[in-house]
């Protein structure tokens, strides 16, 4: 049976839609932008969400699970703070058109989650649900533009959606600093909060029962409320004075309510609703009148794991999360103590972190392990690749499918120390984009080391760009890095040159990088020198501005000296160079040295072919979650 989907599933109104499909025994998946809002999530008991920060991850959760209805409650710009003017058009309006396409396609269902804000200027009871909207925001705007995109889809293509514009939704696990919530906590302390104007009324609608029009909309979105946009609310007016007056009454307070003006500048005075079309073609009606539910919102706040819950989202700052990459070949035995030093690190650390081991096609028993840390770790993840596609491949792997506010690359041999990561978190703090791991000694014989250091300095001198010396792959960036990294499209990978070019500021951590604690390093002597030509044709022109150079140089010599073999035939016969030594001589010398300049010209014709070939850079076999593996080709 396909799933449900619920994008927005750590927002308020999302979990509450997700809890009850998980009562109710129905499959369905949560989906967040983000890992960081887990408190309702927690409180509700429910299943860890999916992470889709893209559409790209989006997508590929999609053709993955293809649910056979997607609520899209995902949404951004109705609060004062998010003014994020591209983030606002690309949350409310690119997506639904991207889902639409999708559903419509997949033969889906799409139930939108729209807003009372649409109406705008226009927001005092409209009479109907095709009064002129006239929005005044920009979050409006574009919420707007989804609900007519979506009338657009239904009636051009075979896409089944209905939107639903929701009223003023409250009820538990509301954000903290909302209305309902701040007057439950300020009750329970025996005062008032400042309110606004007195006459300023609003329509609350209570969150089970908008759960309850989602799923009704499901029920018809194939009828007649295909196309549709209907309004959620209660269509009952409350003003902040009868509000208060319900507030006084509950937790028995003397205390006057104190009015003044009241806060977003887009605010009307009047925002109420009209439910009739939504009664008539949802057969759905609120049931739960204010004041029941006001009452069961603080009862459900008086219990301890919402009040926790509650207290946490107040109290305690969301915790951002570090992606950690793991290229993972023949490192089955080193695994578990990764994971392991992984866990010891971020216990003094208020971080979340997922581990994401990508199985860079090993021989051995790597996803065997990587299953059984996933089974009991849900922040552990594993991709499995077709073959072996090397470990630059592995790390952008992984990251197009990281979640995390940063990233954080590393191999899985134990050479880059998890205990660094701290160091790295702190220069991050300090306001660094970029902090790369600076190898001032390695367990290594002398003569590697050497010309490990030796190529670094060749390396860094060639390039056209800084490129820190002494820095491997071993690195933690910040979200933003990351997208331009993963949006590069060539194909030959060379992680440091790359994160290199990129820019931003960038800072080393030095550590001593320790011997491979399980079986022997997979690199030999020709596989670091392929690194090495690789590394410098990928980042610089040297070589060829070298060649050109000297084969100039040889011109004018070799035009010298035709000239000098003139002169002295003509004028002094008897000393002008003869014999088959020297001619042997000069054409075996510029012979090689035309060979080498072929060579060198190969290496960047070949990196040429690779790019115009366009294959993919790596193949995903098989992506594993909470201990179940799932193949990609399915």
């Amino acid at each position: 049976m396909r799933p449900a989907l619920v994008l927005g599933a750590s927002g308020f109104i999302g979990s509450h839609l997700l809890k009850n499909l998980a009562d109710s025994g129905r499959a369905s998946i949560g989906v967040s932008s983000s890992m960081s809002q887990n408190w309702r999530t927690t409180a509700l008991e429910l299943e860890p969400l999916r992470v889709a920060r893209d559409m790209g991850q989006l997508h590929s959760l999609l053709d993955r699970e293809r649910p056979e209805v997607i609520f899209n409650l995902a949404a951004f710009g109705s609060y004062e703070n998010q003014i994020d003017v591209s983030r606002t058009i690309a949350a409310n309006l690119s997506l639904t058109v991207a889902l639409a396409d999708w559903a419509a396609d997949n033969g889906a269902a799409l139930i939108q989650a729209g807003s009372s804000s649409e109406y705008g200027l226009n927001s005092n009871a409209p009479g109907e649900e095709s009064a002129r909207p006239r929005p005044n925001s920009l979050y409006a705007v574009t919420k707007l533009g989804a609900s007519l995109w979506l009338e657009h889809m239904c009636r051009s293509t075979r896409l089944q959606a209905v939107t639903l514009r929701l009223y003023s939704v409250y009820g538990p696990l509301e954000d903290p600093g909302r209305l309902i919530p701040t007057l439950i906590r300020k009750g329970q302390e025996g005062e008032l909060p400042p309110l606004a104007d007195a006459s300023i009324s609003r329509d609350f609608v209570f969150v089970d029962d908008v759960v309850q029009s989602f799923l009704r909309a499901e029920e018809r979105v194939g009828g007649e409320a295909r196309g549709r946009t209907l309004n959620i609310c209660t269509g009952v007016k409350t003003t902040m004075a009868a509000l208060a007056s319900l507030v006084r009454d509950e937790f028995g307070i003397r205390e006057r309510p104190s009015f003044g003006t009241f806060g977003r500048h887009w605010d009307l005075e009047d925002w109420v609703g009209d439910p009739t079309l939504a009664e008539e073609v949802l057969k759905w009606k609120s049931t739960t009148s204010l004041t029941a539910g006001f009452k069961k919102t603080r009862s459900l706040y008086e219990l301890p794991q919402f009040a926790g819950a509650l207290r946490a989202a107040i109290l305690e700052p969301a915790q951002e999360t570090v992606s950690i990459v793991v290229a993972c070949y023949r490192d089955e035995a080193a695994i578990p103590h990764l994971h392991q030093q992984v866990q010891d690190t971020f216990e003094g650390l208020t971080y979340n972190f997922e581990l994401i081991f990508v199985n860079d096609g090993s021989p051995d028993n790597t996803l065997q392990v990587i299953e059984q840390l996933s089974r009991a770790d849900s922040r552990v993840i594993g991709i499995t690749h077709s073959r072996n596609f090397g470990s630059q491949a592995a790390f952008l792997s992984g990251m197009k499918v990281s979640s995390g506010d940063y990233v954080c690359l590393m191999d899985g041999d134990l050479q880059d120390p998890p205990a660094v990561i701290p160091r790295m978190l702190t220069a991050i703090e300090a306001g660094a984009d970029v902090v790369f791991g600076e190898r001032v000694g390695r367990d290594a014989p002398w003569v590697m080391q050497l010309l490990y250091k030796l190529f670094y300095r060749i390396f860094s001198r060639l390039s056209s760009f800084s490129v820190p010396r002494d820095a491997g792959d071993f690195s933690l960036m910040r979200r933003n890095v990351v997208t331009h990294l993963a949006a590069m499209p060539e194909r030959g990978l060379f992680i440091r040159a790359q994160r290199a070019y990129i820019g931003f500021t960038q800072v080393g951590v030095p550590y001593h990088r320790p011997e491979r604690m399980f079986g022997r390093s997979t690199n030999n002597f020709r596989q670091n020198l392929g690194w090495a030509s690789k590394g410098l044709i990928a980042s610089s022109r040297i070589p060829l501005t070298f060649l050109t150079g000297i084969g100039l140089v040889i011109s004018v010599v070799a035009l010298a000296l035709i000239a000098l073999q003139v002169v002295l035939t003509l004028f002094v016969p008897n000393i002008a160079p003869a014999g088959l030594a020297t001619v042997s001589i000069l054409i075996l010398g510029v012979g090689g040295f035309t060979i080498l300049c072929m060579s060198i010209i190969g290496l960047y014709v070949g990196r040429i072919l690779d790019e115009v070939q366009g294959r993919p850079t790596f193949i995903r076999r098989s992506v594993t979650r909470n201990g179940t593996t799932i193949d990609q080709g399915a």
